[in-house]
């Protein structure tokens, strides 16, 4: 399984980096075995104000919301998360990513795909991907 974060799904309606909304969508489609976790999708809907000067509004952002729920698995964070946080957080996680991660872990996510966690490749058994790393590189 492969969980998005918000910045993914944010990127993918935000027209002012088309490098970055191409990249962003192009993940989004090719995934077969994408899952939203509530997080995500909860951050997701509060970020997307933030595109109103695009002419995105929150339906939109509500509706994108329920596509992917048609086309995916969601995940919500279970009690034990709780119990992954601490030790997350002593790795310099802060609450909310130690919160995202902590979930995939406990709901057997394999990968992430965020812009956060630069310095970060894989935490336990879940790899981290950033899908922009290539893109930065090209001018």
């Amino acid at each position: 399984m492969t969980a998005i974060d918000t910045n993914i799904l944010f990127y993918a309606h935000d027209r002012s980096d088309e490098r970055k909304m191409r990249s962003a969508t192009s993940v989004i489609e090719s995934l077969d075995d994408g899952v939203l976790l509530w997080q995500v999708a909860c951050e997701y809907l509060w970020a997307s104000r933030k595109l109103e000067s695009q002419s995105y509004s929150y339906s939109d952002a509500l509706e994108d919301v329920q596509e992917l729920r048609s086309g995916w698995d969601t995940i919500l964070p279970m009690w034990g998360v709780l119990g992954r946080i601490p030790a997350l957080r002593s790795r310099g996680f802060s609450h909310w990513d130690a919160l995202l991660i902590g979930t995939c872990l406990e709901s057997g996510v394999q990968r992430l795909i965020s812009e956060d966690f630069r310095e970060t490749k894989l935490v336990d058994v879940l790899e981290i991907v950033n899908p922009f790393e290539a893109v930065a590189g090209e001018n």
